[in-house]
């Protein structure tokens, strides 16, 4: 998560809490790592009646990131291997934005292929994938977007982000506000 740094204050320590009434961009509704992490930290707070002042959509996570830099927004949810990204393409990021928590962790997100497609041309895929970073040429691109290597995962790899959207659901909180 991070937030529009304020040079005149850098020195002083804020968190989550601090954010009551402060505008917040999200990436996109479906997103876990933009959105649903972000309502089920609010389930756990219990803050589930309007914690921020202003929500809005940005579309994706580089847009959350450039409307908080600009300071046209408070903060945001970006997930954190986009957020390494950006701030390694540009270290003057840094001075615009400060990491103030860290929410999750979740699961990343996966590698989906229709099941249309052959079994068999399926398990080609996912073994090319996971074979990647064996090749000294394909590791130094998979480093590029700051990937070690893809591993193998299956339905309940992901539990841990049901768990979230069924909290979520059972508290009835099914829209950041």
């Amino acid at each position: 998560m991070s937030e529009a740094a304020d040079p005149d204050i850098d020195h002083l320590r804020y968190s989550f809490p601090d954010l009551r009434g402060r505008s917040w961009a999200y990436n996109e509704s479906l997103s876990h790592s933009g959105y649903g992490v972000t309502r089920y930290h609010l389930v756990e707070l219990g803050e589930t009646h309007g914690f921020f002042g202003e929500v809005i959509e940005a579309g994706f996570h580089e847009e959350s990131i450039r409307l908080v830099a600009a300071g046209e927004v408070d903060a945001s949810a970006i997930d954190s291997q986009v957020l390494a990204i950006a701030l390694r393409d540009d270290p003057g990021l840094s001075r615009r934005l400060r990491v103030i928590d860290a929410l999750g962790p979740s699961t990343i997100q996966p590698v989906a292929v229709s099941r249309r497609l052959p079994a068999g041309l399926r398990e080609r895929i996912r073994e090319a994938l996971v074979t990647l970073h064996e090749d000294a040429a394909l590791r130094e691109q998979l480093a590029l977007g700051l990937i070690a290597r893809f591993v193998p995962v299956g339905p309940e790899s992901y539990d841990d982000v049901r768990a979230m959207l069924a909290a979520c659901e059972q508290a009835g909180f099914l829209e950041i506000r």
